[in-house]
């Protein structure tokens, strides 16, 4: 770590020990210092691809461990010029209280504003408006999860190509023939290639050499429920890492999965929040352990999953749910485990702020405790980050950083406390150090 901003570093550390609760523009101070140093100024260290080191995301051989968040329209809002600011509005605003990463959708099939409006056919515009969000999160040093496909029939999903493989006249009986028919899959291979291999209009970098595109994920929630034995999912999975990694082997690559575990660890079913989850043809080890899947990716909806009624049992859960899959990404995977998705909704029964603040801070305490130790707990992307008058996209997970003091000054503590962990870590030349620094005690204490 470059000793000046060590310094600098120690001596906001100071203050904060002096801070009254919520001293957001300390930390705020603190990220400014510390994101100088960590993502470099693009003249003086080069924007590099995140790579993957054992357990860990490294960038230039630095620790790299991730606080980010989910936006998933960006690219829908890029396409009108009247919207387009607020891509720029929420990547700014992310990137003050510390957030380096965003996942984001890179599909729209068939639906309003599509990128891909029937099987290889695509509307230009959309796709520079795709080059747009690319371009704009370069500028404000966050990375990109592109997911390539849904599960659901938002923006199109796999529900949106077995429509096309019935308008060619294919015999299809269920939205999960896209994982086994094979034309289904070579639109699906297209649309990968398409995307992957397009030259950014803003930067003329071509999507599959751009660092800025963190990894790459195969569907966003992938399940197989006519298939519990999961064999069906395994197939599609297998072979589509194996297509993606053939074309760009530089990126992480990712499957989208929300972790529930399945047939093949019959022990570990006990962890899923309920019997129908391990029914629905995924199975969180098997998956992860195909060969060119980088890291793991688990989600956590307490109040889909447990119950629509805030209680402790939402906390408890998260908690066993996290350490098991940080446990088993480390025993089984040795591989990096990204919480993509987390959050709680406004519309549930006994919501209020503070149990968001809790929640969430519950999720980047277990994240911290597995930093602390080296372990597979590599980040968590919030479910979901908005700017100033989006409301009406608000499915009820919306944090509005401007109007949420207190969830941001959560926030851009995790931010804080990350950044200077991999700082330390760089400077010290070591991994996972053991060694006592006065700044531990900011980085792992409870109550700040």
């Amino acid at each position: 770590m470059n000793h000046d901003v060590h310094l600098l570093a120690s001596k906001a550390f100071k203050k904060l020990q002096w801070a009254q609760p919520g001293p957001t523009s300390i930390f705020i101070r603190v990220i400014q210092t510390l994101r100088v140093y960590e993502m470099g100024d693009f003249g003086d260290e080069p924007w590099t691809m995140v790579q993957k080191k054992g357990n860990q995301f490294v960038v230039n051989d630095k620790p790299f461990y991730v606080n980010g968040f989910n936006t998933y329209w960006l690219m829908v809002f890029a396409v009108d010029q009247s919207t387009r600011g607020k891509v720029s509005e929420v990547f700014q605003q992310a990137a003050s209280v510390g957030l380096t990463v965003c996942r984001t959708w890179a599909f729209n099939d068939g639906q309003w504003r599509a990128l891909q409006k029937s099987p290889s056919v695509y509307d230009e515009e959309v796709f520079k408006a795709l080059d747009f969000v690319v371009s704009e999160a370069r500028k404000y040093k966050i990375r990109l999860i592109l997911s390539l496909s849904n599960n659901w029939e938002g923006y199109g999903g796999k529900a949106q190509y077995v429509k096309w493989g019935k308008e060619a006249g294919l015999n299809l009986t269920s939205d999960d023939d896209f994982f086994s028919h094979p034309t289904l899959r070579s639109y699906y291979k297209a649309n990968v290639k398409t995307v992957l291999n397009r030259v950014n209009t803003f930067t003329n970098i071509t999507y599959k050499e751009d660092p800025t595109i963190f990894a790459w994920e195969l569907m966003n929630e992938p399940r197989c429920t006519s298939d519990p034995t999961g064999d069906k999912l395994q197939s599609w999975i297998q072979e589509m890492v194996i297509y993606v990694k053939s074309m760009d082997p530089k990126h992480l690559l990712e499957i989208g999965l929300e972790g529930f575990y399945g047939p093949s660890t019959p022990d570990k079913v006990q962890f899923n929040p309920n019997t129908y989850a391990q029914q629905v043809g995924t199975d969180f080890i098997r998956n992860h352990q195909v060969l060119g899947v980088d890291f793991a990716s688990v989600h956590i909806y307490t109040d889909s999953w447990i119950s629509q009624s805030i209680t402790e049992a939402h906390l408890d859960f998260t908690k066993s749910w996290m350490q098991a899959h940080i446990e088993d990404s480390e025993k089984y995977l040795g591989m990096p485990v990204v919480f993509g998705e987390f959050g709680v909704s406004s519309k549930d029964n006994g919501y209020n702020s503070s149990f968001r603040d809790t929640f969430i801070s519950t999720v980047y305490k277990i994240l911290l405790n597995s930093t602390k130790k080296g372990g597979s707990g590599a980040g968590s992307l919030l479910w979901q980050l908005f700017p100033d008058g989006a409301d009406y996209m608000d499915d009820g997970y919306a944090i509005v950083l401007s109007k949420s003091p207190s969830t941001s000054n959560v926030i851009a503590l995790q931010s804080t406390r990350l950044m200077m962990f991999n700082s330390m870590c760089a400077w010290n030349c070591r991994w996972s150090c053991h060694k006592k620094h006065p700044l531990d005690a900011f980085l792992f204490h409870d109550d700040l």
